[in-house]
């Protein structure tokens, strides 16, 4: 068995050694890139410190720009300042052979609030660009027409809190959308966020916000997730100061915050994005059918290219600098990972991790950027949204791995949904459930959650929608009975708290699940005429008290109050104490705790008979059978269960009624009086 560090992936998972030539490869390959791009001259976080080089500077009472364009052969700062004309004083100058170009202009050349873009020439053409580099940029909303903005307010953003540090313990996440976060049908601002959103998210127990869609994209619709200005906050929010607001905002209130980094690939946009930007479909992303994601319409990077890693790694370091990030959600890890990107792809064999399908040049590029992170931040966090399960991304560094602290358990959900829509409840498989619940690699940190985004966009549905039906509608008002509710609202507040009291380090929930919120995400597009109708959040549902969503919010609200207490998922994994596919009942020990889940649709079971130690004195100290919770008040809170022997056997014996979970503390807990 090989020595460390390689022995921590050996030791964790065996079947790896039968690959230890090609990890070592790899690894070797990552050390091998840096070394390259550092030369022993600099380091790392030097090396990612582009955007100070190239873009717009005010530096010395002078303007500064450069922009790497190798294929160019003239290029010219157009704008406001110009009359949109070339003029021969805004043209830039080629300063080396790599290809870097570069202007300088006097203090009053350039105005807060102009505008402007790159006119390039290359042989045989020329085009108007976006500089890559541009930390604003702006649409006009007559013409619709992408351009930069020059952003030198009289004041910046002066912060409050300068001395936030990410708390090591498990993350909380509320995955969130600035956008549709209001009420009202339009785009929401990062002002209207950080005033009623962050007071929302912080009284319902959440710890970290994840920011989606706030690079920015051409096409509203697209999420997010359809890139071009990788540098710029989206302006359809609000202004660079407005986001650093709602940051040391969410900092002072105690959350971190996390954003959605895109570096799996980028808008196919030539005017507003890197798509040959010098004329070259090159200069950035691959050649050929590899530089086009043809499920995406969008273009790939070749991480293979030092610019490439210089600019993506310059990409990390200026939101942490810029923005004061907490850290990453990288996206699209999977598609990044293989030559596939993971469409169509099962994967089912270790071989699938280990043949010529993989791109070990975007593996290189996550070890070099979660080492660049953590070097800058030794707090930040950065999770991978990998759905292959590729062995080692959420290792540590230190031990060879590619340094992700976290992955997504991706699998959950997708049970999840899989089995609200394609079975009925009595054909759950409790057995199949708990695997799925508590599959991870060892030795790598996942968050858990049962829906995100994803599963709420048109073509899906959220959890709740698709158990309720259009009786969500009509039968959400306290005292309305009807069976699709009282089954929906009791399956959503299992399917929300064994997830969370079974993840491994941490737990997401989408904006507005925590209450239920009806119907689907749908952005404005041609099919739908450009509405807002569902690309928002009604908030009015759960503030108001006649209807049963604020019993699903407190639900929530309490589950989280519970793990937090009783710091469930510092503890080692859930143990399973007992499982019956007939009944529909699992039952697991975790913190001291012991959690009974009864998921079967029509059966209540009195004296039910579970394992427990001698001696014991348990207190009921949750149940979702709560009236608070919408239950039908068929347990007795905080009442007391004792350990009974009988015939050499100790056990509890519980009522455990329909669609019902409940939780026990032993009177000797050590945190039974925090």
């Amino acid at each position: 068995m090989p020595d460390t560090p390689m022995k921590y992936f050996f030791q964790n998972d065996p079947y790896l050694a039968a690959y230890e030539s090609i990890l070592k490869r790899r690894i070797n390959k990552a050390h091998q890139t840096e070394f390259r791009i550092t030369q022993n001259t600099t380091d790392l976080m030097h090396f990612a410190s582009g955007h100070e080089f190239f873009g717009l500077h005010f530096r010395e009472n002078e303007w500064l720009f450069r922009e790497w364009a190798p294929h160019a052969v003239a290029v010219f700062f157009i704008g406001t300042m110009t009359g949109w004309e070339e003029k021969q004083e805004f043209a830039l100058q080629q300063k080396n052979a790599s290809g870097v170009w570069e202007i300088r202009f006097s203090s009053d050349s350039l105005n807060h609030g102009d505008i402007y873009r790159l006119r390039i020439h290359w042989p045989g053409g020329t085009g108007d660009r976006i500089p890559a580099y541009a930390r604003r940029v702006v649409q006009d909303p007559e013409t619709l027409i992408f351009n930069a903005q020059v952003w030198h307010p009289a004041a910046f953003y002066q912060w409050r809190c300068t001395d936030f540090q990410c708390s090591p313990g498990p993350l909380l996440i509320y995955e969130t959308h600035i956008g549709m976060a209001q009420e009202a049908e339009r785009v929401g601002t990062f002002r209207e966020f950080t005033t009623h959103i962050i007071p929302r998210i912080v009284d319902s127990g959440y710890n970290a916000l994840q920011l989606m869609a706030i690079q920015e994209h051409p096409y509203y619709a697209s999420f997010g997730y359809q890139v071009s200005s990788f540098f710029a906050p989206s302006f359809r929010f609000g202004t660079p100061e407005d986001l650093k607001e709602l940051i040391d905002t969410a900092h002072d209130a105690g959350l971190q915050v996390i954003m959605d980094l895109i570096h799996s690939h980028a808008v196919s946009n030539e005017v507003e994005g890197l798509s040959r930007f010098d004329g070259t479909y090159t200069q950035y992303f691959h050649g050929g059918s590899r530089g086009i994601h043809t499920a995406w319409d969008s273009r790939c990077f070749d991480y293979g290219k030092i610019q490439v890693l210089h600019f993506l790694l310059s990409n990390c370091r200026f939101w942490l600098d810029e923005y004061r990030l907490d850290g990453f959600r990288f996206d699209g890890v999977t598609s990044m990972l293989y030559h596939h990107h993971g469409l169509g792809k099962n994967f089912t064999n270790y071989n699938d991790y280990f043949n010529d399908e993989v791109d070990e040049d975007a593996l290189t590029y996550l070890a070099l950027a979660n080492k660049l992170i953590h070097q800058l931040r030794p707090d930040a966090v950065t999770i991978a949204e990998d759905v292959s399960g590729m062995p080692g991304l959420a290792a540590p560094i230190s031990s060879e791995g590619i340094g992700f602290d976290y992955r997504y358990a991706m699998g959950v959900p997708d049970h999840w949904i899989r089995l609200v829509k394609d079975q009925r409840d009595e054909d759950w498989e409790m057995n199949r459930l708990w695997h799925e619940l508590t599959n991870q690699r060892k030795g790598e940190k996942t968050i858990s959650y049962c829906e995100s985004h994803d599963q709420a966009l048109v073509g899906d549905q959220a959890l709740i929608f698709r158990l309720i039906g259009s009786d969500i509608y009509t039968a959400m008002r306290l005292g309305d009975e009807t069976i699709n509710v009282d089954r929906g609202i009791a399956l959503v507040k299992l399917i929300r708290f064994i997830t969370l009291c079974t993840a491994d380090s941490g737990y997401l929930n989408f904006m507005g699940n925590e209450f239920g919120h009806p119907e689907w995400i749908d952005f404005p597009r041609p099919d739908n005429q450009w509405s807002y109708r569902f690309a928002r959040r009604q908030w009015h549902l759960v503030d108001d008290h006649s209807l049963k969503y604020q019993q699903i919010a407190m639900f929530d609200r309490d589950m989280l109050t519970l793990v937090k207490k009783f710091q469930i998922l510092e503890e080692s994994n859930p143990q399973l104490i007992y499982e019956h596919n007939d009944n529909k009942v699992i039952v697991f020990e975790r913190a001291g705790l012991l959690f009974a889940f009864n998921f079967h649709p029509g059966s209540s079971y009195q004296n039910y008979t579970i394992e427990a130690s001698p001696g014991k004195k348990y207190t009921m100290i949750f149940n979702s059978d709560d009236p608070k919770y919408g239950g039908h008040s068929r347990l007795i809170p905080n009442q007391h269960h004792f350990t009974l022997h009988e015939n050499n056997r100790h056990f509890l014996s519980l009522y455990l009624p329909t669609r019902t979970t409940l939780v026990l503390m032993p009177e000797d807990h050590p945190l039974r009086n925090a």
